[in-house]
C-alpha cells in the first residue's frame, strides 16, 4: 500500500498529471470597458453575458447576451438597458421551465431613495426579454442563482455604506420573478460581499464568499478580509464556515463528475491576477493551480466543464484594453 501510494502521489506531482491552457480566446472588445462575466452552455450553443460600460463604473453600464456555437465566433443578441440605472454583475441560468434567466443588479445615482437593487428578465430565446423585474430587498445584491431541483437559491449581501455592519442572507425562487428571503443572516462579519452557492448530489450546499477590507471604524485589515467556505444540510438554514486566508474577487466553483470542486477568483496577494483553484469544502482551503493570462482588473468567471475540459470565460486588462476572454483548460 505505502509504494501504491508512493507512486500515485509521483504521478499527481509529474508535469503530466499538470493543469495544461489549451488555448484562449478573445470574445469581445466592443465595449470602453467590458468586465463580469458568466457562461452556460445549452442545446448546441455558448451563451456569454458581461457589462458593457465607459468605465468600470459609470451610469451608462449594459448587459450584453452574446451567442457561439463553437466558442471562437461570437454574435451579439440582446442589449439589456435600464433608463437612469448602470448595470452590474450579468448571471445567466435556465429555470425549470425552460426560459433563460437573466439576472444583475441596478446601481442608481447616489441621493435617491434606494441604490442598489437586484433585478431580473426572462427570456425564451435569448433575444426577446421581459421587462426588468426588481427582485430581493432594496440594497441587497443577489450574486448568483443556482437551482435544486425546481428551486433556485442565491445569496444576497447588503450594500450599506458601513461594511461592519454589512450580512447576508438567503433567497429562494421558483420562476426567477419572486425572490423569497428563507435566511435573513447567514451570521458572518467583516464586511461580506460576492459569493457563490452550489448543491452537492447528497443535497449539502457549499458557498464560496469574498470579504473585503474596509478603512472605517473599526476597520477590517486585508489580513481579516479573507474569502470563507460554507456548507449547510438541508433546509439551508444552520451553516458551519471555515476561513480559507485566501483574499479573493469574483468568487465562482464548479463540481466536476469527480467530486472534486475548482474555483476561479481573483488573488490579491501581490500580483493581482485570475486563477484556477483546487477548493475544499471540508479543510475550507483554496489552493491555487493554474494563472490564466490577465492582469490587473480582471476575474469575475463563468465555468462550464464539457467534453473533458474547463471552459472558463474572464475579463482581464493584461492587454491594455478591459476585455473578455474564453479559456479551455484541460485537468489533470
Amino acid at each position: 500500500m505505502r509504494i501504491l501510494a508512493a507512486a500515485s502521489a509521483a504521478l499527481l506531482s509529474s508535469s503530466a498529471w499538470s493543469a495544461e491552457i489549451v488555448d484562449v480566446r478573445k470574445v469581445w472588445d466592443r465595449g470602453e470597458t467590458n468586465a463580469f462575466t458568466d457562461l452556460m452552455w445549452h442545446q448546441d450553443r455558448w451563451y456569454c453575458v458581461f457589462r458593457e460600460g465607459k468605465a468600470h463604473v459609470s451610469a451608462d453600464g449594459i448587459l450584453r447576451v452574446v451567442e457561439s456555437r463553437d466558442g471562437g465566433s461570437w454574435t451579439s443578441r440582446a442589449e439589456i438597458r435600464l433608463d437612469g440605472a448602470d448595470l452590474r454583475d450579468a448571471k445567466i441560468t435556465r429555470t425549470p421551465t425552460g426560459e433563460f434567466l437573466l439576472t444583475g443588479a441596478a446601481r442608481f445615482p447616489d441621493g435617491g431613495a434606494v441604490r442598489y437593487q437586484s433585478m431580473s428578465w426572462l427570456s425564451r430565446d435569448a433575444v426577446s426579454w421581459s421587462a426588468a423585474m426588481r427582485v430581493g430587498d432594496p440594497e441587497f445584491w443577489l450574486w448568483r442563482v443556482t437551482w435544486k431541483g425546481r428551486d433556485g437559491y442565491s445569496i444576497g449581501y447588503s450594500t450599506w455604506p458601513d461594511r461592519n455592519r454589512r450580512t447576508i442572507r438567503l433567497y429562494r425562487t421558483r420562476d426567477g420573478k419572486p425572490f423569497e428571503t428563507i435566511v435573513p443572516d447567514l451570521g458572518i462579519a467583516n464586511s461580506p460581499g460576492e459569493n457563490t452557492i452550489r448543491f452537492r448530489a447528497d443535497g449539502t450546499a457549499v458557498c464560496l464568499l469574498r470579504r473585503d477590507p474596509y478603512a472605517g471604524k473599526p476597520p477590517i485589515p486585508a489580513e481579516r478580509a479573507t474569502a470563507m467556505i460554507g456548507t449547510a444540510p438541508a433546509p439551508y438554514g444552520k451553516w458551519t464556515w471555515k476561513d480559507t486566508g485566501v483574499r479573493v474577487g469574483g468568487p465562482n466553483f464548479i463540481e466536476l463528475p469527480d467530486g472534486r470542486m475548482v474555483a476561479a477568483v481573483r488573488l490579491h496577494d501581490g500580483k493581482t491576477r485570475t486563477s484556477l483553484c483546487w477548493m475544499d469544502a471540508g479543510a475550507g482551503s483554496l489552493r491555487e493551480f493554474l494563472a490564466l493570462p490577465s492582469a490587473g482588473d480582471s476575474s469575475y468567471a463563468g465555468l462550464v466543464f464539457r467534453d473533458g475540459l474547463l471552459w472558463v470565460s474572464y475579463y482581464s486588462t493584461h492587454e491594455g484594453k478591459t476585455a473578455i476572454y474564453l479559456a479551455r483548460v484541460r485537468l489533470p
